[in-house]
């Protein structure tokens, strides 16, 4: 595996299974070097626990970007995940400036919504904000949701393959030079990710399994990231993140206790094993 040093920017829920404490462990199962960026630190996620703390890291980010243009530390790739505010993304595009490397990548999660709808602390505002990060990424892995918040386009349930051509000739539209679209069901009983890189179109489709868990989307796109990052076409990397993520859900299926994340360190073996 070749050794590289990745930033990941997203938050921190201590508990949860999900945002870096997710990032962090994939990204370095995948032997990459792994420096972290928190936008907010969590006592859990807010789906389904109460009376969470939460600490804003907002007024950090330029500290912290300024001490490593010091140091001239420079990342190959910067992933980005959830962002709390304009303001952040703001701040996500000059970390981008001072400290990627030249060819390196950036790659966009916009984690904004889900199930046709935004998170409750996101406006459209934020949308066209996500929109300008989107426009400078090298890769964007959205799901349809988010997708269509980006494009414009009414977010459907039941659609067909001009739909989702609609769809990701929009988001290709913003400037994004490669695409990672998630969650993409043609036919009952089964779900995929699209992948377009470098203008080819790829869909792999695998079985939809009947349970769900929060965080798979972080997940999905640590995954897929560690894998790019290890030299892996996109769509490879689309395809392992993809079989991960399926494998983590079966994990946690075992577990009716298990409601709040997947149960992604049991299977790590099975993706250090897929990128060999």
């Amino acid at each position: 595996m070749n050794y590289k040093r990745i930033l990941t920017i997203q938050d921190i829920s201590c508990v949860g299974q999900c945002s870096l404490t997710v990032a962090l462990p994939i990204l370095s199962a995948c032997g990459l070097e792994t420096a972290i960026l928190p936008s907010a630190v969590l006592s859990t996620h807010t789906a389904g626990f109460s009376g969470f703390t939460f600490r804003d890291l907002t007024e950090d980010i330029p500290l912290i970007k300024e001490h490593w243009v010091k140091e001239n530390i420079k990342f190959e790739a910067i992933y980005t995940g959830y962002l709390g505010s304009i303001a952040q993304i703001d701040m996500v595009k000059d970390v981008c400036n001072k400290t990627l490397t030249s060819g390196g990548k950036l790659i966009v999660d916009p984690a904004m919504a889900d199930n046709g709808k935004l998170y409750s602390i996101f406006n459209d505002e934020y949308v066209e904000a996500m929109k300008g990060l989107c426009a400078i990424a090298d890769y964007v892995v959205p799901n349809l949701t988010e997708a269509c918040f980006l494009t414009g386009i009414e977010y459907k349930e039941v659609y067909d393959f001009k739909y989702i051509d609609a769809v990701t000739d929009g988001l290709l539209k913003l400037g994004a030079k490669n695409l990672v679209l998630t969650g993409i069901s043609f036919r009952e009983g089964y779900t995929g990710v699209l992948v377009i890189e470098n203008g080819v179109k790829n869909y792999y489709e695998h079985v939809k399994l009947p349970n769900s868990c929060h965080g798979t989307g972080d997940i999905y796109a640590s995954a897929f990231v560690g894998a790019m990052m290890q030299d892996k076409p996109a769509f490879e990397s689309a395809k392992i993140a993809a079989d991960y993520v399926l494998e983590c859900i079966k994990c946690t299926g075992k577990d009716t206790d298990h409601w709040y994340g997947a149960k992604f360190e049991p299977v790590l073996d099975k993706l250090i094993s897929a990128l060999k």
